[in-house]
């Protein structure tokens, strides 16, 4: 039976892309096709009509997957099928071959961009996921890539463009094994893909799919049921089930074939004649009456196009192509919040100490040799490391859990002025003091200093007008103290000057030398400025709430002191983000931006930042307008130990239009 029989003669100059998840729009369905009404039919009940499925003859192609394809600019392509005799075929509306990329090829998934398409094939003589890219102007193919071969069995592939244009292969292989591969850019695949981390997956998983629009991969379990699981690199990964088996919920077999479809989820059962569909309401998923197929045997994949209301399916079963139309409405998918992604430049080698354990980083600008400047940044699990302009660690001070690390310049040292670093040391509670060596940035522990704090955790410091120099460490409870740090004949002494308090867990502060004001973060409440000059008595005030921009928590913050303006840069962790305000009253936020993946550098992006520090100073060649320095809560490509990030000023300034 041709393709024609079950759609509009029309169809070729009518199938319209939807998205880039194998979701196509079609013309309205054929005047046979089953009508059906869902308003009075049980959820976990079939429906009464039947859906009557036509087998469609591909011409002794022994089909492994077939999913509906359409491309503008190709307007005669109907179908793309893999097989183990034929290869990969481009079909037409009447299953004449287009194309065809000889091989053997078993489960796919693909990708449409502007002006290319990009295809991943399990191959299977290779037992490898081959990357294939289409340029769609002259139709011609780019030399194909490979991930390099698994040491396990790869049941399937699928693939994930997230809102920087790149592109990720999931594989899901035998007893739950799980990996996220970097493989296209714009649609043009790698020519050697990266290992972006390993996963985790139930251990009777076969099928993945992913909705590009929500970051949600969709694995299924046999005998179980359908988990969802956020798609992004830097995720957790944390699922949520979106149906269950029953008793437990209302699939009545074994969930097989998974298809995305605008904003619903459907899922074809391996044991019952059945259709399930899903749509998430309130963060909830939400089953709707299941679709009843007059014969399925075995079903393996499931390709679903259409508009809002009419829609044409496309399954395997048993090795056999069938079809069949429905009327079913959806809704156009709401696409997540695009926020702007600008990739680091440098990334500095991970601290010693696995798991959570880099947190804070404070930049130190050297003035004789600025390219020998020095990035401290603690390790909360050991102690201090300490890292050049390029990354590399030249120094580690084994001192303990050292939680948050600042500098200033001028600190008297006896008859010596050395640069000062102060940290948080939750071993003792104390404040741990660290001498940086002017001309070279070497640094040396100088002692540590007690504190009445029973539980320390962040910290700043703060020079004032007279080159006093004072360190102000948190509490978990929400109290800060003010120390005067001196060191009269090389005898450290803090003196406490005054204390303030928030009224829950803080941890991020910056001082502002030439105001004297200090900003402090409570991390699931505000960004909030205070005077520390005890005689204004000034109330503290707040900059910022946790909404729609600030997602708590509210972690690492820096400020940037430009010629015209001055900003503030906060770590708004919830939502992976930095988000960049005035310094000044009426505090207006000016952007928020992402820390993303740099290709060229294989590079990672960035997620759950602790801490962070930006400076405006010239450290020469691509830092020459400034720096941020902030602290990767999860480090992949390759998955090692948690480091550090740099960012040149210059590229968040023309991302968001500073001054």
């Amino acid at each position: 039976m041709k393709f024609s029989s079950f759609k509009l003669s029309a169809l070729s100059s009518c199938l319209l892309l939807l998205s880039a998840c194998s979701q196509h729009s079609v013309p309205q369905a054929p005047q046979n096709s089953q009508s059906l009404s869902s308003a009075e039919i049980p959820i976990d009940q079939p429906m009464a009509a039947k859906l009557q499925l036509r087998e469609v003859d591909m011409n002794g192609a022994k089909t492994e997957d077939v999913q509906w394809l359409s491309l503008s600019a190709w307007p005669e392509v109907a179908a793309l099928l893999s097989s183990k005799n034929k290869g990969l075929q481009i079909l037409d509306d009447q299953q004449n071959v287009l194309h065809q990329i000889q091989g053997q090829f078993g489960r796919f998934d693909y990708r449409i961009g502007s002006e290319r398409l990009l295809i991943a094939a399990s191959n299977v003589q290779q037992q490898q996921i081959q990357l294939m890219s289409m340029n769609l102007k002259n139709k011609a193919w780019d030399k194909p890539s490979f991930i390099p071969k698994r040491s396990f069995k790869s049941e399937d592939v699928c693939l994930y463009t997230d809102a920087q244009g790149l592109s990720f292969a999931f594989l899901v292989g035998e007893e739950g094994l799980g990996e996220q591969w970097l493989v296209a850019q714009h649609e043009k695949a790698l020519v050697q893909p990266q290992l972006v981390r390993r996963l985790s997956f139930p251990p009777a998983s076969s099928v993945c799919k992913v909705n590009d629009s929500t970051a949600e991969l969709f694995i299924n379990e046999e005998n179980v049921g359908v988990w969802a699981y956020p798609a992004h690199s830097e995720a957790d990964m944390v699922r949520q089930a979106v149906d269950l088996v029953q008793p437990f919920g209302s699939m009545q077999g074994s969930p097989s074939a998974i298809a995305i479809v605008d904003d619903h989820v459907a899922v074809l059962d391996a044991e019952k004649p059945l259709l399930y569909r899903y749509q998430k309401q309130d963060k909830q998923w939400k089953a709707q009456p299941p679709l009843q197929l007059d014969t399925v045997k075995e079903a393996e994949t499931l390709s679903v196009q259409g508009n809002l209301t009419d829609k044409s399916l496309l399954i395997l079963d048993d090795k056999t192509v069938k079809v069949t139309d429905v009327e079913w409405e959806t809704q156009t998918q709401t696409k997540a919040q695009n926020i702007i992604t600008i990739p680091a430049e440098v990334q500095t080698e991970g601290v010693p100490s696995t798991g959570d354990a880099a947190d804070d980083p404070a930049i130190w600008h050297n003035a004789t040799q600025p390219s020998q400047s020095r990035i401290l940044a603690t390790d909360k699990q050991g102690g201090l490391q300490v890292n050049d302009l390029q990354g590399k660690t030249v120094q580690y001070l084994p001192v303990g859990r050292l939680n948050n690390v600042d500098v200033r310049y001028g600190f008297k040292w006896g008859n010596q002025t050395v640069d000062l670093a102060v940290a948080s040391n939750r071993d003792h509670n104390s404040l741990h003091l660290f001498a940086i060596q002017p001309k070279t940035g070497k640094v040396s522990v100088l002692g540590e200093l007690a504190t009445t704090l029973d539980d320390i955790y962040g910290i700043c410091m703060y020079r004032d007008a007279q080159g006093e120099i004072y360190a102000i460490p948190n509490d978990k409870n929400g109290t800060f103290v003010q120390y005067h740090i001196t060191a009269a004949q090389q005898k450290l002494r803090a003196e406490e000057v005054q204390r303030f308090s928030v009224q829950t867990q803080p941890e991020g502060c910056v001082v502002d030398d030439a105001t004297g004001r200090i900003f402090l973060g409570e991390e699931d409440v505000a960004v909030w400025v205070k005077d520390l000059n005890p005689k204004t008595q000034l109330p503290m005030q707040q900059v910022i709430g946790v909404g729609e921009v600030m997602h708590d928590d509210i972690e690492g913050m820096g400020l940037y002191h430009g010629k015209k303006q001055s900003y503030l840069v906060v770590s708004s962790q919830g939502n992976d983000s930095f988000v960049v305000l005035d310094a000044a009253a009426p505090y207006t936020v000016r952007g928020a931006f992402r820390v993303g993946i740099n290709i060229d550098k294989g590079i990672d992006a960035v997620s759950e930042t602790d801490g962070l520090d930006v400076s405006s100073l010239n450290f020469g060649g691509k830092w020459k307008q400034g720096m941020l320095v902030v602290q990767d809560g999860r480090k992949r490509m390759p998955e090692t130990n948690q480091n550090f990030k740099y960012v040149p000023w210059e590229k968040i300034a023309q991302a968001l239009h500073l001054d």
